[in-house]
C-alpha cells in the first residue's frame, strides 16, 4: 500500500511533459524558393492565401523583407505584385487554425514574429486581443501569447491594413513561430494510479481514526 500511495503522490508531484505545439505553421511553410501556390495551412477570409513571390521581384527582397526557407510572404493575390486598395484603405483577415489535442490549453504558450504590409492592426487568439500590432514590412515586429487557448481546435487571426493609393501598393504578411509548448494531457494510468493512491490515504486515515486510544 505504501507503494501504491508513494507512486501516486510522485505521479501527482512531476510535471507533464511539454512537447511543441505543432500546428504553428509559418507562412509560407514547405514552399521552395521560387515556386508559387496556395498556402495549405494559413487562410484570408476562409479562402485562399497565397505564397506568390520571388526574392528580388517586387515587392519581394526588393521593398518587402526577403523570403527565406523558414517563411515567405503570403498575399492576397497570386501575384504578389499586384496593386490593391486604389482608393481607400483594405483590411485583410489572415487565419490560422491549430489544435491542441491531447494539450492542456493552461499550459500552452507561443512565441513569434511577424511583418506586413503595411500593418498589422490586430491579432486574436480565439477572438482575444493580443499585445503586439503594428509593424511594417521592413523589420520584424514581435508577438507572442501565454494565455487564451482553448481545447481542441484554436484560431490565431492576424488583421492586415493596406493603405489606399493609386498604384504601386501590394500587400501581404509574414509570420514565424519561434518557440512554442504545451503539457501533454496524463495518460489513464497516470490518473488511475492518482485516484488509487488517494484512496488509500483516506482509508488509512479512516482507519487511524477509528483506532481507540488507551
Amino acid at each position: 500500500m505504501r507503494f501504491l500511495i508513494a507512486a501516486a503522490l510522485l505521479a501527482f508531484a512531476a510535471p507533464a511533459s511539454a512537447v511543441t505545439i505543432t500546428g504553428l505553421v509559418n507562412t509560407g511553410a514547405g514552399f521552395a524558393l521560387g515556386t508559387n501556390g496556395v498556402d495549405s495551412s494559413w487562410q484570408l477570409f476562409g479562402g485562399p492565401a497565397f505564397v506568390s513571390g520571388t526574392n528580388g521581384v517586387f515587392p519581394v527582397a526588393t521593398n518587402w523583407l526577403a523570403d527565406t526557407a523558414t517563411s515567405r510572404w503570403i498575399t492576397p493575390t497570386s501575384n504578389a505584385g499586384d496593386s490593391l486598395s486604389p482608393v481607400a484603405d483594405d483590411n485583410y483577415a489572415y487565419t490560422l487554425n491549430f489544435s491542441l489535442a491531447g494539450l492542456i490549453p493552461g499550459t500552452a504558450s507561443f512565441t513569434g514574429r511577424f511583418a506586413a504590409d503595411n500593418r498589422v492592426t490586430s491579432i486574436l487568439l480565439n477572438g482575444n486581443l493580443l499585445a503586439a500590432s503594428g509593424g511594417g514590412f521592413t523589420s520584424w515586429t514581435a508577438f507572442g501569447a501565454s494565455s487564451g487557448f482553448a481545447s481542441g481546435t484554436n484560431t490565431l487571426t492576424f488583421n492586415v491594413t493596406n493603405v489606399g493609393q493609386v498604384s504601386g501598393n501590394p500587400s501581404g504578411l509574414r509570420v514565424e513561430f519561434l518557440t512554442s509548448d504545451a503539457s501533454v494531457v496524463p495518460e489513464p494510468a497516470s490518473w488511475a494510479m492518482l485516484i488509487a493512491g488517494f484512496g488509500l490515504v483516506g482509508a488509512a486515515a479512516r482507519r487511524r481514526r477509528m483506532v481507540p486510544t488507551a
